[in-house]
């Protein structure tokens, strides 16, 4: 897991993105203009073929609720409802034949679909 800096404390963050990742997510906010309050939504919704699926988004600012996380200074947002089941997860960015995307390794996940893009837990 990787280390978040608070006011007064570093605390370990409950989701890790990988440098790769972090690259990947600062090179789309550069070509999307984003301010520097910026963040990278991270959410869990109902739905995918096996009942969750994840959702990445860029936002200029959090939600009221959110818990804001800074990660290798990459600012991520999360709902309440999505860190129950994102706890724990790395988020990486991989390049294959095939194509290149976001990954998910999700601990909290018990099963998944053949497309990756779903989860259950």
């Amino acid at each position: 897991m990787q280390q978040i800096q608070t006011e007064n404390a570093t605390t370990t963050s409950p989701i890790s993105v990988t440098p790769v990742a972090v690259a990947e997510v600062r090179r789309y906010m550069e070509e999307q203009g984003a301010s520097e309050a910026a963040g990278l939504r991270v959410g869990v919704l109902p739905g995918g073929c096996s009942g969750f699926q994840y959702g990445l988004n860029i936002e200029d600012e959090p939600a009221e609720d959110d818990l804001v996380l800074e990660v290798n200074e990459l600012k991520l947002f999360v709902d309440p409802f999505s860190m129950q089941y994102l706890a724990g997860t790395e988020i990486d960015y991989v390049s294959t034949f095939q194509g290149s995307g976001f990954t998910f390794n999700n601990p909290n996940a018990s099963g998944g679909c053949g497309c990756g893009s779903s989860f259950t837990v």
